[in-house]
């Protein structure tokens, strides 16, 4: 399903209007068409297959280097994400973390990718959107256990009511073996010294 961008734009200028501005002065004259912009390109996951990235994947006993099967998780850390709160329309942002413990398949990890801006691209809340990374990737490899870090900075937070800039929300989704707590510890540390780096 594609963004409406006439409708947009349309309804761009009634908020303008709404809030008591000229949607005609110059400054505010293009803002309609931005919008327009703006939303097709945040909301462009709506509809989208989130599992179409995952469908291509590699045998780790039959590809192309059988003698060296992953023994642990494969883990991608600092995933740049950016989304939209439901709540508020607000942006909210930060980098997602993602590890799987291989079975008899793996994936390109672009694939991995992919599955975090479709899901981000849609209004969304931060808790939804890793039990959403995690239930695409369990349900669509043969993996034994997905783990799901996601921190974040919201504009509901940092711009609006309380006010504190330097706030982050952290969530975890877990699925299979790193439901439990001592299987996912390593990773979470592995990723915590990751995160700690990139704000050092």
């Amino acid at each position: 399903m594609s963004v409406d961008r006439t409708r947009i734009e349309r309804l761009t200028r009634e908020l303008l209007e709404a809030i008591g501005e000229d949607p005609d002065r110059p400054g505010l004259r293009q803002t309609p068409a931005r919008m327009a912009d703006l939303y097709s390109e945040f909301f462009a996951g709506v509809g989208e297959d989130a599992a179409a990235p995952l469908a291509r994947t590699i045998s780790v006993s039959r590809g192309p280097a059988p003698d060296t099967l992953p023994s642990g998780a494969v883990l991608l850390r600092d995933i740049r994400f950016r989304s939209v709160c439901e709540h508020h329309l607000l942006p909210f942002a930060g980098h997602a973390h993602i590890a799987y413990l291989p079975g008899g398949q793996v994936v390109g990890l672009g694939a991995l990718v992919r599955v975090v801006e479709i899901l981000a691209t849609r209004p969304q809340v931060q808790e939804r959107l890793g039990e959403q990374i995690a239930d695409v990737i369990a349900e669509n490899l043969d993996a034994r256990g997905v783990l799901v870090v996601l921190d974040a900075s919201h504009g509901c937070v940092t711009m609006r009511g309380g006010r504190q800039p330097e706030a982050s929300t952290l969530t975890i989704a877990a699925r299979g073996e790193y439901t439990d707590a001592v299987a996912r510890a390593e990773l979470i540390a592995l990723i915590g010294a990751s995160t700690g780096a990139s704000r050092a």
